[in-house]
């Protein structure tokens, strides 16, 4: 470990104790959530970012580890390995520069340079290297045997592969190709000719015909241009002048003018052509995709993030409308625990049904079930269904919320929506999902397929094993930073809790099942197999809403209630008293609780928790309309002046649903009136904001819009 603890320490500019003390948390089985809340004191008050990096450091290099030991086997095996070729591989750190060490030594197919060597040209290939010999036909006749090498041409040929592999394999070659094509490369894309007029063929328009250097090729660029290659309509090259590539390598291995010099140059621009160039633009090619999914990866995890936390309407009866024209609307009416009350079907629009009487049935329905919310779900048809339902009397038509439906069909027919509701179809649980999102985006969302739920670019074409951690880490994140109450959350909620997973979560709810409600955390204790580990790593982030210890309800961990019962007995005063009373915190003097074990991050947590017991970080729902001049793309003209939602974020910029079924762009030069790096600076997902329509490209559906002041 104190390899790795100076290394990622160094590579993450950390201090070296905190990345240690982390080191060993994680390896002792504690989670990302719980270190970064409950043991500030050891890892120097890191945050859950850079505890999730030491994570990926720490999983990366046991990964180098692992393969520097193949690789020494391989060598050895060969009779190759020796002291120093040993020490320089495992004094390298790095991968590529293994993978160039270990090259030469690679297992591969049979290749024409090995053919050569069976054939005992080697000595000829380094004869002819060291561009000495003023006659090296006749100096080749020495290896023309008659049998496997006939002639000299034969000899000298097979010297030339031997020559031509030596320089693709050579480090300082390929290091120096790299750092070319690093500088150099141009990515281009063509469209092929026999697809252009394909209807599939309209979407990748900008990049019929494209080209730019690599580094300025943004990730979501180049994930674009990818996926129009893999669909069958572009095709990709990245590029550098060979030319001078070529000219660059001969510099660096012809020494001479006879005609040793001249196979060798000839050697060098095969070994380039055939074997070097393609390597390192393959690599290169992998290494860009890498970094673009690295940086849609991030975008889609901090979007999700923001979806997760979005600001929940709480416990209410809430009517859930899944909008629909020839299906008609899917109605549902929860109780205050998101428990099915009522369902129906209405029919606003022709053939089946008209807007008056539809209104009629729907404020019935919400009067009947004492409606005090309506969640609308985003999809077909949902501005007209709005139309109709702000027509309802009051209170129903104020407490209108137009919510994201992305991935409710998943939910519906999933294995979760048919045990909640066996014998309610598909469009029941997916307006129950609506309803419920609603109430508690997180606690809802949790059941769905984070990919499905329509908050990023391109998660099909990223690496999906990175794609599905980083999601898993967002929502395991957000889960344990809201907290959840341990006698209502389901099963899949209490999955993502810190410490807990699958099994320990389907044990907490048969327990909470055949025992009735947890009075208190250390019931927990009781639940089968969920043992000390576990307990310590769950416990703060349950709450217990009533329980007799108010502290069962908080942020604060068990393991610290003797601090807080202390500062309540010193005060005089019980813990609830003391939760209540704000002059009797402000009299709490911090310093006199420190000890060896608990310093003053961890107070300043639990006074933050008295002040506000349970609290809640994500804010309050708010009602939304659009503008009702505008219901199609064709109602929009340049100049407008609309209300929006965003509803997507990328690197490029945010996505703004303005009621028209189709969402605009802001580019991220329309964000703000100074420069922006990051969209996700200026607006958040779900944000409420005034968009000017700049351009309308009704042949392609896209609209442009701008947040610039006119």
């Amino acid at each position: 470990m104190q390899d790795f603890t100076t290394l990622i320490a160094r590579s993450l500019q950390l201090p070296t104790r905190s990345v240690e003390n982390t080191l060993a948390l994680l390896n002792e089985g504690a989670t990302i959530p719980f270190i970064a809340r409950y043991r500030k004191e050891r890892t120097g008050s890191l945050d859950e970012v850079q505890i999730g990096q030491i994570s990926e450091w720490n999983d990366r290099l046991k990964e180098l580890v692992k393969r520097k030991e193949t690789i020494l086997k391989t060598i050895d095996e060969q009779g190759q390995l020796n002291d120093d070729l040993r020490q320089r591989i495992n004094q390298c750190w790095d991968t590529t520069e293994l993978e160039d060490i270990y090259l030469p030594f690679k297992p591969k197919r049979r290749t024409r340079a090995q053919i050569a060597r069976e054939q005992g040209l080697e000595p000829l290939a380094q004869l002819v290297l060291l561009q000495r010999e003023r006659d090296i036909r006749m100096a080749a006749k020495r290896w023309v045997n008659g049998n496997t090498v006939t002639t000299v041409d034969e000899a000298l040929a097979g010297a030339k592969d031997i020559i031509a592999e030596t320089v693709s394999e050579d480090e300082q070659s390929r290091q120096r190709l790299r750092n070319t094509f690093r500088r150099e490369a141009v990515i281009s894309s063509k469209v092929i000719k026999s697809k252009q007029a394909d209807e599939g063929a309209a979407k990748y328009r900008d990049y019929f015909d494209f080209s730019e250097p690599l580094r300025r090729c943004t990730g979501n660029r180049l994930l674009a241009m990818r996926r129009g290659e893999s669909e069958g309509f572009l095709r990709l090259s990245i590029t550098i002048d060979n030319e001078q590539a070529v000219e660059r390598l001969r510099r660096q291995y012809v020494h001479g003018y006879n005609d040793c010099a001249k196979l060798v140059a000839e050697a060098v621009e095969d070994g380039y052509k055939r074997l070097l160039e393609p390597s390192i633009s393959n690599e290169t090619a992998t290494e860009a995709k890498r970094r673009a999914d690295e940086e849609a990866i991030g975008v889609f995890a901090e979007n999700l993030r923001q979806l997760l936390l979005a600001a929940p309407l709480g416990q209410h009866r809430v009517m859930g409308v899944d909008p629909g024209i020839r299906t008609g609307c899917k109605v549902v009416c929860l109780d205050a625990q998101g428990n099915l009350l009522h369902h129906e079907v209405v029919y606003p629009f022709p053939p089946r049904g008209n807007k008056t009487e539809a209104a009629r049935q729907l404020a019935e329905t919400a009067r009947r079930y004492q409606v005090e919310a309506i969640a609308l779900g985003n999809g077909t048809a949902s501005r007209e269904t709005a139309d109709i339902l702000q027509t309802l009397p009051s209170p129903y038509a104020e407490k209108l919320f137009v919510v994201s439906e992305d991935g409710a069909s998943v939910y519906s027919a999933s294995k979760t929506a048919r045990e909640e509701f066996p014998d309610e179809d598909v469009t029941v649980r997916g307006a129950v999902s609506i309803g419920r999102r609603l109430m508690d985006p997180l606690a809802e969302l949790v059941k769905i397929d984070p990919k499905s739920i329509g908050v990023g670019q391109y998660q099909h074409d990223v690496d999906q094993a990175q794609l599905k951690k980083s999601l898993d880490q967002t929502v395991e994140s957000c889960v344990n930073l809201v907290g959840v109450d341990l006698n209502t959350a389901s099963q899949h909620l209490l999955t993502y809790v810190s410490g807990l997973g699958p099994a320990l979560a389907k044990n907490i709810v048969d327990y909470r099942r055949e025992n009735g409600a947890f009075t208190s955390r250390a019931q927990l204790r009781k639940v089968p197999r969920l043992g000390p580990a576990a307990y310590e790593q769950c416990a703060g982030f349950l709450r217990i809403p009533g329980a007799k210890n108010p502290l069962d309800n908080s942020a604060v961990h068990p393991e610290s209630y003797k601090i807080v019962e202390l500062m309540a007995r010193d005060n005089g005063c019980t813990v609830a008293q003391l939760i209540k009373d704000k002059t009797l915190q402000k009299n709490i003097d911090l310093n006199r609780y420190v000890t060896a074990e608990t310093g003053l991050p961890t107070l300043n947590d639990i006074m933050k928790e008295l002040e506000k017991p349970g609290r809640d970080p994500r804010g309050q729902a708010e009602t939304f309309s659009f503008d009702d001049r505008v219901h199609d793309i064709a109602d929009l003209q340049v100049g407008m002046l609309l209300p929006g939602i965003v509803t997507n974020i990328t690197k490029f910029g945010a996505f703004v649903d303005i009621g028209v079924h189709q969402d605009g762009l802001v580019h991220i030069s329309q964000l703000a009136d100074r420069y922006v790096s990051d969209p996700a600076d200026i607006v958040h997902l779900h944000q409420h904001v005034q968009v000017r329509v700049t351009e309308i490209d009704h042949q392609r559906r896209r609209i442009a819009l701008s947040m610039k002041e006119a």
